[in-house]
């Protein structure tokens, strides 16, 4: 190959997707055991490549050059071959130094805290020393290799100023794991965390809730990439064409969740919505009804609410493990907090707000088959509503109207 990534398992690597839409080149993508390592580096048949785990220290003796930044972090993930002559760079720290600047992470004497110690731990390190923090201190379970336990981190680090994640916790598939508790930090700024599968950990919505600053890890991926591939040809790549594939990359993985009171338009809206983006269209009502092989009514007559929910709970997450999709929830679904949690992992919620007047009740809605019930479940959920959303939309202009605010507000 000419251009591509290196390493043990790419099962999950955005790299090619990124690197071909520069234009320029074609990227592969070249899983490597451990034992043939030796062999691909010594036979030198590529001009550029990426190099993720587990070889980012491995290959630095084969190297005839080495970057100042990667000769301090200690790691390599971009290898340029010069007429036989290999240099490398880390350009992960490029991508997490300019990540923390666009978000307004202004280090400069401030306490950080870098959650792992593993290999982006040291780009952390360093990143940070550059930006001037005033103490920075690694964190892990064990507290070894002078790292800090996160017991310590609370007691005598809860006035750290800013946190960065490089750990996997948070992870696809273990969506659920969190690395430390953000509420025993009261002076924080901002969190970073450089996952990217999900699009937001829990940390980062913990974060959201708490109202810090926080920023992920698909920008940074892109970032590393734009300097890799400048590394590569020498040309510059613009800021206009680093836009657009960061756009591209959060339309294709990010669903459009839906919100809002029975009757609000919800299917209606996305339904639209997917036939003008091209994407599937869930709803978690249809899929509930499906898999019970029965109405909702029903279920609420025979089974209760609380059967209901978690039916309801059930769906919602094997929902929004999914992406590129638009998922229209019941009406009661933002109640459980589980449920926002797993909806804005990969998604960003969009909030139909219409008067609760507007709203017509319907046998088919057991809490909001009577004007009454409606008028009362408007004022107990619009603050849940209003708390748990990304944009709210006003519904009452109309189904294109709403889906052209939804299709404006969609951007990153």
């Amino acid at each position: 190959m000419n251009y591509g990534l290196i390493g043990e398992k790419l099962g999950h690597s955005f790299s090619k997707i990124i690197h071909e839409q520069f234009g320029i080149y074609d990227y592969d993508l070249k899983e490597i055991p451990r034992d043939g390592l030796d062999e691909f580096m010594r036979a030198k048949e590529f001009k550029g490549i990426n190099v993720t785990i587990p070889y980012k220290e491995d290959v630095i003796k084969y190297l005839d050059n080495i970057d100042d930044n990667a000769k301090t972090i200690g790691a390599v993930n971009t290898i340029v071959n010069k007429d036989g002559k290999l240099s490398g760079y880390n350009t992960d720290y490029f991508g997490l130094k300019s990540l923390l600047e666009e978000n307004g992470f202004e280090l400069s004497g401030k306490k950080v805290l870098i959650l792992g110690t593993g290999g982006t731990s040291k780009t952390a390190y360093a990143v940070a020393k550059n930006l001037g923090a005033s103490s920075i201190n690694k964190v892990s379970r064990s507290g070894k290799d002078g790292a800090i336990t996160y017991e310590e981190a609370y007691e005598k680090y809860a006035d750290a100023d800013y946190i960065i994640n490089t750990t996997p916790a948070g992870m696809f598939p273990k969506n659920e794991a969190k690395p430390a508790e953000l509420t025993k930090f009261k002076k924080l700024q901002g969190v970073a965390d450089v996952i990217y599968n999900p699009n937001r950990t829990r940390l980062l919505l913990e974060a959201k809730e708490l109202g810090i600053k926080n920023c992920g890890g698909l920008k940074m991926l892109i970032l590393q990439a734009v300097a890799a591939c400048e590394l590569f040809t020498g040309e510059k790549v613009s800021e206009e064409k680093i836009n657009a594939i960061h756009q591209n990359l959060f339309d294709t993985n990010t669903n459009i969740v839906l919100t809002g009171m029975p009757g609000s338009g919800k299917s209606t809206i996305g339904v639209a919505l997917a036939e003008k983006l091209g994407k599937e269209f869930i709803d978690t009502d249809a899929r509930i009804e499906e898999r019970e092989g029965r109405k909702i009514s029903d279920i609420f007559a025979t089974d209760g609410e609380p059967y209901f929910r978690n039916v309801e709970k059930e769906v919602i997450k094997e929902a929004a493990e999914l992406k590129n999709c638009i998922i229209s929830t019941g009406g009661g679904a933002i109640l459980n907090n589980e449920n926002i949690k797993n909806l804005a992992a990969n998604g960003r919620i969009y909030f139909l707000d219409r008067k609760p007047e507007d709203l017509i009740p319907t046998d088919d809605r057991p809490l909001a088959n009577e004007q009454s019930k409606i008028m009362k479940l408007y004022d107990e959920r619009l603050p849940i509503y209003e708390a748990t959303c990304d944009e709210r939309i006003n519904a009452e202009e109309g189904i294109d109207e709403s889906v052209e605010a939804i299709i404006s507000k969609h951007r990153v």
